[in-house]
């Protein structure tokens, strides 16, 4: 067991005003503004001209997870005990990730009639029958949808969720009932413009209750000047998990307990980092749009380091066993694998177990003291107080993140998941 960093979080805080605090998105996705730092701050441009500060045939990885409709409103009528009248109240299910039996994301979203989830639920108190109900219309036929609490565990809910027509997945089902999840920061209703700006435009693979907020700024325009500079894009998905804006409430990070989420990746993209690697090198840089992205990637290497330790010991790690926990990155680091080797062990196990795309969750905790392995720079937004992916730009930029920050703020930056952005330069 090698040491876990016992950094204080309150070293990762700032004062953030609200009036930069951006609650809307800005007219046009690529007019966000765009700071970008190669061990000092090299240029401040927009998002729209961001091909200009990447070389010839580097390779952008975005991440094409979906955000779902995760929030489903039920009405629940309730009777006063002291006033003894019947009252209008609405109970709100959020829905987190699904359940084992419902794993991976894609098996919970394409189910039809039943489906189980781990939930938040909001004004849980008021929730005493066995189902919350409610009757939708969808093609001249009403549909009955009910949900029941099946179990409860760190405030945290299981619910079961029915529905009585066969021909309606939950995918469906959720884009009839659902509302897009905002980040909590953001206390208004959700807008129609919502539904479009807080996702992607490359959004594919339904799973997240979060936006990749990093590729909100991506729009045509920007990927035909990519395009045209020949600077490559690549696609791994991560489904976000309301754990990203989770504030950390102990005193020190290692005491922290880092959210899992669910990444899958396509052989077809290992191979083409396996080729992009020699040795312990990488031959074109290799940017993250997203820390999202960047923990995939990182991700994948470790993944391949475990394989590599657990072959050595003898140990077979089956297709459901290959997960990556909060400190592998450190307990492994140790063994020093090169960047090749690890990524071939990992595509040779996905080979041995005739599997097309790599399924897995990852934990990775990145902090100060971190050695990346697989990327190079970092596309990302300006993030939370006191939170993991501002731990993330310090292990980037050390702690130069205080006055890039207030660099940001005096500058009239606007923060967090509508706002602008920076392009980091890892230190290799």
């Amino acid at each position: 067991m090698f040491t876990r960093p016992s950094l204080a979080i309150e070293d990762f805080n700032y004062h953030l005003p609200d009036e930069r605090i951006a609650y809307t998105p800005a007219p046009l996705r690529s007019d966000s503004k765009l700071l970008v730092w190669d061990k000092a701050i090299i240029a401040e441009t927009t998002y729209s001209h961001i091909s200009d500060c990447i070389t010839t045939s580097a390779t952008l990885f975005f991440n094409n997870s979906k955000v779902i409709a995760a929030r489903i409103l039920f009405d629940k009528n309730l009777i006063s005990n002291e006033e003894e009248e019947t009252k209008n109240s609405k109970i709100e299910i959020f829905c987190l990730e699904p359940t084992e039996k419902y794993t991976p994301v894609i098996l919970a979203m394409q189910a039809t009639q039943k489906v189980e989830w781990i939930c938040l639920v909001g004004g849980a108190k008021k929730w005493k029958t066995t189902y919350l109900e409610k009757i939708i219309k969808h093609n001249n036929k009403n549909i009955i949808v009910r949900a029941k609490k099946t179990n409860q565990a760190d405030g945290k809910f299981l619910v079961e969720f029915n529905w009585d027509d066969a021909t309606i997945s939950f995918s469906e089902l959720l884009t009839l009932i659902g509302n897009i999840p905002l980040p909590p920061y953001i206390n208004r209703q959700t807008t129609e413009d919502d539904k479009d700006r807080y996702q992607t435009t490359y959004a594919v693979e339904e799973g997240s209750v979060a936006a990749p907020t990093a590729g909100l700024h991506f729009n045509e325009k920007v990927f035909e000047k990519l395009a045209t500079k020949n600077i490559n894009t690549e696609f791994v998905t991560l489904h976000v998990g309301a754990g990203t804006f989770m504030p950390v409430k102990v005193d020190t990070i290692d005491q922290h307990v880092m959210h899992a989420e669910f990444i899958e990746v396509p052989i077809s993209t290992l191979d083409y980092l396996i080729k992009n690697t020699k040795d312990n090198n990488i031959k074109n840089p290799v940017i993250a749009v997203g820390t999202t992205s960047l923990r995939t990637l990182e991700s994948m290497y470790w993944l391949g380091v475990k394989l590599i330790s657990q072959k050595k010991e003898q140990a077979n790690i089956s297709s459901s066993e290959l997960n990556l926990a909060q400190w592998d990155a450190i307990d492994l680091a140790h063994l020093n694998i090169t960047k090749q080797a690890a990524l071939s062990a990992l595509k040779d196990w996905l080979t041995e177990h005739k599997l097309e795309k790599l399924i897995a969750k990852t934990q990775l905790m990145i902090t100060p003291g971190y050695t990346f392995r697989i990327c190079n720079a970092l596309v990302t937004n300006f993030h939370q107080p006191k939170s993991t992916l501002l731990l993330i730009i310090a292990a980037i930029v050390g702690e130069q993140w205080k006055s890039i920050y207030e660099h940001a703020l005096a500058h009239k930056y606007r923060f967090l998941s509508y706002g602008d952005g920076c392009l980091f330069w890892i230190k290799q």
